[in-house]
């Protein structure tokens, strides 16, 4: 079985290597990854697409529009993952409010955290006498952070509106920090027991400006193994859009009875990656399709497909389409509600799968007296 420290270090050493590598390249494909994993089992359950029917506070990542759907004046949300057998820990938490007399207006705030923690530091392995020294090994942690501040407004009794102000925050130990900000845009309408929704993200783009901090011996070390020694730099996210249908039905809220919804999402990119089954020269377009089915409105079953790709597999030249599973199961009890969703996103030759849990609660207003 694979160790888990030397996995660690293995780890670092990529790390570092990746980020002397590209720091000096200003817009690059790929930029802010974790951003793209989504939060919420419930989400995750269905793939990610999300765009049209999200109506809780999950929303302030899938499409801010949703926020005033909420019916709760308060709500709370949390998720943890794990992956790469548990290297990589991935959080979550949100929490929001309804605001004004009429209640068309709620503003969230979400914190995502992604982090591989106790990656050994070797920069002082080896001491200036050519000894290997393990007692000069120190540890660091690789984290990403964003912070959504988030904002939705019912303009008619079909009509959301809402958007995103996003804080980047992404460090290499003491060796590199970034900051990064940018915004995102929702619109959300129903036509009867149609759902559509619009999300426009880093929009017009999101900037991420790298600094770094070598030492000399650093420097050093990292010229004498043949590294690059990183430079400032900015990073640029570019525009996404994803475009949500869904339908409706069943049994409404409050209603006993078989409930469903059943969406499909395009997300268009200008990252232009060279395996999207749907691609230009400027674009690329990422379909994902997701379906929900609920009993009184207390337990839930879900499924979805996507991430599409054109993969070699066996590197011989002949592309085949590659999709991703995933299911979910959610609980309603109360104000309480408990979703769990398993999928493949964690694969890395050490676990095809990884289980997500969230959690979101309802709170009500203080009784007037």
């Amino acid at each position: 079985m694979l160790n888990k420290k030397y996995f660690c270090a293995s780890l670092a050493t990529l790390l570092l290597m990746l980020y002397a590598n590209v720091s000096q390249c200003q817009t690059r494909r790929f930029v802010n990854e974790f951003l793209n994993i989504g939060v919420g089992a419930k989400a995750h359950g269905m793939m990610g697409a999300n765009a049209a029917g999200v109506d809780d506070i999950t929303a302030g990542y899938w499409n801010p529009a949703g926020l005033s759907r909420i019916q709760a004046p308060f709500q709370i949300s949390a998720m943890h993952a794990e992956w790469f057998a548990g290297i990589a820990q991935y959080d979550y938490v949100a929490f929001g409010k309804k605001f004004g007399n009429n209640g068309r207006s709620f503003a969230g705030l979400s914190f995502i955290r992604m982090g591989v923690d106790q990656i050994p530091n070797t920069f002082n392995l080896i001491g200036p006498d050519g000894r290997v020294n393990y007692d000069m090994i120190s540890e660091f942690s690789a984290t990403d952070y964003a912070f959504l501040l988030s904002y939705s407004y019912k303009l008619y009794s079909n009509l959301f509106l809402g958007g995103n102000v996003k804080v980047v925050n992404r460090n290499i130990g003491q060796f590199g920090t970034a900051w990064g900000f940018g915004f995102d845009f929702g619109t959300q309408m129903n036509f009867g027991k149609w759902r559509f929704g619009l999300m426009l993200r880093d929009i017009p783009s999101t900037f991420t400006t790298w600094s770094f901090n070598y030492t000399e011996e650093e420097k050093e070390i990292l010229f004498a193994t043949g590294n690059d020694i990183p430079k400032a730099t900015t990073e640029v996210a570019l525009p996404q859009v994803i475009v949500g249908l869904g339908f409706a039905g069943g049994a409404k809220q409050g209603e006993k009875g078989i409930s469903y919804l059943v969406e499909g999402n395009l997300n268009i990119s200008t990252n232009s990656s060279l395996y999207a089954v749907i691609q230009t020269e400027t674009v690329d377009v990422g379909p994902a399709f997701g379906i929900e089915f609920g009993y009184n409105h207390l337990v839930f079953l879900r499924g979805g497909i996507g991430n599409l790709q054109f993969i070699d597999k066996n590197l011989v030249g002949t592309k085949s389409i590659n999709l991703q599973p995933n299911i979910g199961l959610g609980l309603k009890l109360g104000r309480l509600t408990a979703d769990y969703a398993l999928t493949n996103v964690g694969k890395l030759g050490i676990t095809e799968y990884s289980h997500i849990f969230s959690l979101k609660l309802d709170l009500k207003e203080k009784s007037q007296r």
